[in-house]
């Protein structure tokens, strides 16, 4: 690499994008970064030196641009992922086809290392289309480019997710059913996740490794919403959704723009735990000790509590 390496960023203005993103600056990498909106993405140039940020056009139907930015790049990072399904957005389409087709356009580029972010649980045999989708997505991309290297976080947490502020915004009511209770996870830090990308970047000889990162507790999902509840200092009833009801109310809450629940996401509730299974590589291999974040969710989620930020702690 020359001093300074370009790096195409698909997904770079989203919530791990914007994270990514100043610590590839910080690295004196030229960032590439393809959006359907540029004019809403402008607040990532104010995260890097003058001419650091490059955005590019992202046409679903037209991927010119975005060949001729990987063309032209050392690093392509792939953070592109949908939570539910509409019309235009498929899991088997941006989970499974898009990133074979990005790193066959690494195959035939100059390209050094293709970084593809996927997700615990990814399985072929889950009853799940998401969890499918990020396994067949896994192994595209590793069988069209030898130098593919796969991220998988557990819940990923920071001050724009969407997990605990959901549920933060969800203490409105007086009781919060969940699906399985008992599911466990291990939240990771979002800045933990970014930090690993960049260590997978620079780790020599780790391609086609698999890095499986959680954060450094395991908690069950209804321990994580009740300590949500306690950091903004709200009680509230925290029960158990029974499955067949769960799916009654994901098939109507599918009627939304953006559904609370799916029923795909009750079939992942219902199968292994969301943990790093020891079976790949870790944080560990990257020298990184991940943060906690029920110790750090409360600087973002003061605002929920009574009396907003006059109620800080």
């Amino acid at each position: 690499m020359n001093n300074y390496p370009i790096a195409t960023i698909l997904g770079g203005g989203g919530f791990i994008g914007r994270y990514l993103v100043r610590k590839m600056t910080e690295k004196n990498f030229q960032c590439i970064i393809p959006t359907r909106n540029a004019y809403l993405k402008g607040y990532l140039k104010t995260q890097a030196p003058p001419g650091a940020i490059e955005f590019t056009d992202f046409n679903p139907k037209d991927f010119s641009n975005i060949q001729k930015a990987i063309e032209n790049s050392d690093i392509v990072i792939n953070l592109i992922g949908i939570l539910f399904e509409n019309k235009k957005q498929k899991f088997s389409n941006m989970h499974s086809d898009f990133p074979e087709f990005i790193a066959k356009l690494c195959a035939k580029s100059e390209v050094k290392k293709f970084i593809h972010v996927s997700a615990i649980g990814a399985n072929e045999n889950s009853k799940s289309v998401y969890q499918q989708s990020k396994f067949s997505g896994e192994q595209k991309a590793l069988n069209q480019f030898n130098n593919t290297v796969i991220i998988r976080p557990s819940v990923v947490c920071g001050t724009e997710d969407n997990f605990t502020n959901l549920f933060a915004k969800l203490s409105m009511a007086p009781v919060i059913p969940l699906v399985n209770m008992n599911y466990k996870f291990q939240p990771v830090l979002v800045n933990d996740v970014a930090t690993a990308i960049v260590r997978a970047i620079e780790t020599k000889k780790n391609e086609g490794k698999i890095y499986e990162v959680g954060g450094p507790k395991i908690i069950s999902f209804g321990d994580m919403v009740k300590s949500i509840l306690n950091t903004i200092g709200k009680k509230r009833f925290v029960v158990d959704l029974p499955l067949p009801l769960a799916r009654i109310q994901a098939s109507l809450f599918s009627l939304m723009p953006k559904p609370l629940l799916t029923r795909d996401q009750c079939e992942i509730l219902t199968e292994a735990d969301n943990i790093v299974s020891n079976n790949h590589l870790t944080f560990k291999d990257l020298n990184i000790k991940p943060g906690d974040v029920e110790q750090e969710m409360s600087k973002w989620l003061w605002r929920f509590r009574s009396g907003g930020e006059f109620a800080k702690v």
